[in-house]
């Protein structure tokens, strides 16, 4: 199962990134999540439906210093997940 997660709120300056990576990691996830130039946060998981349920929990409650106001969810086509990896970070420094 792949799922497509955009997080809004309060969600860059405050290590939401690292704090999804690090969830997704212990799930033994594959993909990856990154900033978006509007000031989202945005996610591409692959695994386990129930490792994504606990996913989406944590997405939907961030890491302290966070404020998530909405969690979109798109289900994607299983085929977006054969180049996907061990979960990182994209675009970080």
């Amino acid at each position: 199962m792949v799922l497509h997660f955009l997080i809004q709120g309060r969600v860059q300056g405050v290590g939401f990134r690292w704090f999804v990576e690090r969830e997704a990691s212990q799930l033994d996830l594959r993909g990856w999540v990154r900033n978006t130039e509007e000031g989202d946060v945005e996610v591409v998981a692959a695994g386990e439906p129930a490792d994504l349920d606990d996913l989406r929990l944590s997405l939907k409650r961030g890491p302290r210093g966070s404020r998530v106001d909405r969690v979109v969810e798109h289900l994607l086509n299983d085929s977006e997940a054969q180049d996907l990896s061990a979960f990182r970070i994209d675009g970080a420094w």
